[in-house]
């Protein structure tokens, strides 16, 4: 560091020598509140972030009033760089363009003339092929800016002022919302109905402790520029707007402006010939472009997510209508609906930040009452300062017109001072006790305003102006007259902002959404007939119709070198596939997700994360409430249901617990005219007892079905007692024999058995 007594001070540039960690930390530090103060958070006092506001200020100075010509927006955007916004035009003017946008604001305040973008998403033409002015809106937003209401600060460069904040009464923050991400904190505001915004602020105002549940008797909350519906329940959107945290479910509506009655109007679904119908989507989320959320309709119908749609359609024009053609006339319309919801953006959330710069220019986050209470002393402000300025107009006024009846009263001594005296000046204020003010305005008075009738025009315009600063005086010293002033300000605003006004009434529907239609997923899937087939070395595919599999169950199918038949199932594409791993772990997959059959197939394990170590050792076809047998090489077990092995994520879901080297053996689907489990060893002794005594369970080791002295569990079986038990024979007959005495094996759950009848295979396997 350099000395400060140095007469030779270091240049600007020289190299100073700090801790990294400092230096850096201190840096961005700066970077950081400049970006949370002078970027992208808004004030709450006007709801405008330091680009806006004097985008705004920039177009008033241009006189660009909604009764004014429209200019180029380059000329603004230009005038915006230039003297106020230091950054880049594009930057500028895609703000500009924002404020422009009826689909982006809910009360636009810059009225565009030229290609300003669409809800489809396409950008706005360049500015210099647009034009632009303000709005009705941004003129109340700014307005008192002339009468003192607010401090002007100097520009960047110090050649200009401009406005610190806007004064105007309309509620800009919480009426069009805000977003806007910044260093370790964000916003996130959505647009409200003006009409109940000043309902909740008159309520704040005139009682400091209403309830935020009284608050939400009026402030219903969000209402989108593109309309909508939030379909929350009210006490999630209170408690949301409680903290200053939360987030809203957006749904596009459905609505038909032809069909024949109010029912189908609400429904949005038009009758067609045939019986048929179709469904019109009027209103999309806020947010969402219209290209994009029928890119993924049609997307969804493509890829087969949506069988039950046929098409979709796009007839909009000024107003949006999205036709969803079903593809046959039994589909329910309700189910149509909940689908799309689902699959595409039309359901989307938005979410509920309320972090704003309060007075002190402090971000944080403030719940409704909070930030209204904060809105509503600073208006009070604006009134007092409007109110000061106006009666210091007065003072001043008042000054001279009192010089001005002094010299009405001495005209002919006023006259004679100015022809005779060279100084007429001093001796004047010493005559008649005259400020230099007055003495000043009477010397620049003008030979017409000597006329008869002035002196009672100044005695008049004195009397009303002695009136006016009584009055004023009264307001600025009780704040009862205050508030009822700023009630009936805003009275006459909601007025113009009314539900009953094209602008003013409510755009987005709030109501809890009806129970969602319970369907099952497959519904989704177009449903044929689907035979699938998975390999030794863990290749499946799915072949189109049942082919027939052969005696050997593996059907004509040709394997990859070094690979060969394992599994083959009938099924339908709806349904789902269950494969247990030797590891205990089950796993699910999708038979509409497999591939087609014309080449091996891919790798299971693509889809599903199964260990290399793991073998398939069964493919069940999931069925409700269906029961499957499982038994491990140590001869443990338990009956499981299907629908509680399903899994959700490609790990699968461990059902069996196993310890040391034990394995899955058996998992094998249980008929349900089944009624006895037959158990095998190793040992080739055969245990038979009910079905009854095996336990139902979702996970665990399970309960001994067989006891060893050496070896473990070879294979196990359901089977009906009535029908006897049966096996397959070898050989390439495939000849199934039943032995029907088996009682004498029948025995407790956990018995070691005895032999097996004649003739059991001698691999040990059912």
């Amino acid at each position: 560091m350099s000395d400060p007594n140095d007469t030779n001070p270091e240049p600007d540039d020289a190299i100073i020598d700090s801790p990294f960690d400092a230096a850096l930390s201190e840096r961005y530090l700066v970077y950081a509140l400049s970006t949370i103060t002078a970027r992208s958070l808004p004030d709450l006092r006007d709801g405008l972030k330091p680009v806006h506001r004097r985008l705004l200020w920039t177009m008033r100075q241009l006189r660009l009033s909604p009764d004014s010509t429209f200019k180029k927006s380059a000329r603004v955007v230009g005038e915006v760089i230039g003297k106020y916004h230091p950054h880049g035009d594009t930057a500028a003017y895609d703000a500009m363009v924002r404020l422009a946008q009826d689909f982006a604001l809910r009360y636009p305040l810059v009225e565009g003339q030229g290609n300003f973008g669409n809800i489809d998403g396409d950008n706005a033409a360049a500015y210099r092929y647009t034009e632009a002015r303000l709005t009705r809106t941004a003129m109340l937003l700014m307005d008192g800016l002339d009468a003192g209401t607010v401090d002007f600060i100097p520009t960047y460069n110090g050649e200009e002022e401009e406005p610190e904040l806007m004064p105007g009464l309309f509620p800009n923050l919480l009426a069009n919302g805000a977003s806007g991400i910044a260093v370790g904190m964000a916003t996130s505001i959505p647009s409200h109905n003006v009409a109940e915004v000043l309902d909740a602020a008159e309520m704040v105002l005139f009682n400091k402790d209403v309830t935020h549940d009284e608050l939400m008797g009026v402030f219903k909350g969000p209402d989108f520029a593109t309309g909508g519906l939030v379909v929350d329940s009210a006490e999630a959107i209170s408690k949301a707007y409680e903290t200053g945290r939360g987030s809203f479910r957006v749904r596009g509506r459905f609505h038909a402006q032809e069909a024949e009655n109010q029912a189908d109007r609400d429904a949005g679904i038009e009758r067609i010939k045939g019986g048929g119908y179709q469904l019109v989507i009027s209103e999309i989320p806020y947010q969402v472009p219209k290209g994009k959320l029928i890119e993924q309709i049609a997307a969804a119908i493509s890829d087969k997510k949506l069988p039950i749609l046929e098409d979709v359609r796009d007839e909009s024009d000024e107003q949006i209508r999205i036709v969803l053609v079903p593809r046959s006339r039994n589909v329910d319309p309700e189910l149509l609906k909940e689908s799309v919801y689902k699959l595409t953006d039309l359901e989307t959330r938005f979410g509920l930040n309320l972090n704003v710069l309060d007075h002190t220019r402090t971000p944080m986050v403030m719940g409704l009452k909070e930030l209204l209470q904060n809105w509503v002393t600073h208006q009070t402000l604006i009134l007092q300062r409007r109110t000061q300025h106006r009666l210091d107009k007065i003072a001043d006024r008042l000054e001279l017109l009192e010089g001005y009846i002094i010299a009405f009263l001495n005209l002919d001594r006023v006259i004679e001072i100015i022809r005779t005296e060279d100084e007429p000046k001093p001796v004047m204020m010493k005559e008649f006790g005259l400020t230099d003010r007055q003495t000043e305005a009477i010397l620049n008075m003008r030979l017409r305003s000597l006329r008869k009738l002035e002196e009672m025009q100044l005695r008049n315009e004195k009397d009303e102006l002695l009136k006016e600063q009584g009055e004023l005086q009264q307001l600025l010293d009780s704040p009862a007259r205050q508030r009822t002033r700023l009630k009936r300000d805003m009275a006459a605003l909601r007025k113009e902002y009314g539900p009953d006004t094209a602008i003013g009434a409510r755009r987005t529907t709030i109501a809890e959404a009806a129970p969602t239609v319970d369907f099952d997923p497959s519904a989704m899937i177009e449903k044929e007939p689907v035979t699938v087939i998975l390999s030794q070395k863990g290749w499946i595919r799915a072949a189109k119709g049942h082919v027939d599999l052969g005696k050997d169950g593996a059907g004509d199918f040709k394997y990859k070198e070094g690979d060969g038949p394992a599994f083959a199932v009938h099924c339908q594409t709806t349904d789902k596939l269950l494969l247990a791993g030797d590891d205990g772990r089950f796993f699910t997959i999708g038979a509409d997700k497999l591939p087609g059959a014309r080449g091996f197939g891919e790798p299971v394990r693509n889809t599903l994360d199964i260990d290399t170590a793991t073998q398939i050792i069964a493919v069940v076809v999931h069925e409700k409430d269906k029961q499957i047998l499982l038994g491990s090489t140590i001869g443990k077990g338990f009956v499981a249901v299907t629908d509680e092995l399903l899994a959700e994520t490609r790990k699968g879901r461990q059902v069996v617990n196993l310890k040391g080297d034990a394995k899955l053996l058996v998992a094998r689907a249980v008929p349900a005219e089944h009624d006895h489990v037959a158990v095998v060893g190793e040992n080739r002794k055969l245990v038979v007892f009910a079905l009854e005594e095996m336990p139902v369970m979702t996970r665990g080791q399970g309960v001994t079905l067989q006891r060893y002295r050496d070896g473990g569990l070879s294979d196990a079986t359901t089977f009906r007692m009535e029908d006897g038990l049966s096996w397959t024979m070898g050989g390439d007959t495939g000849r199934t024999r039943t032995e029907s005495e088996i009682n004498m094996w029948k025995v407790a759950r956990g018995a070691a058995g005895r032999l097996p009848p004649q003739g059991f295979p001698k691999d040990n396997k059912f």
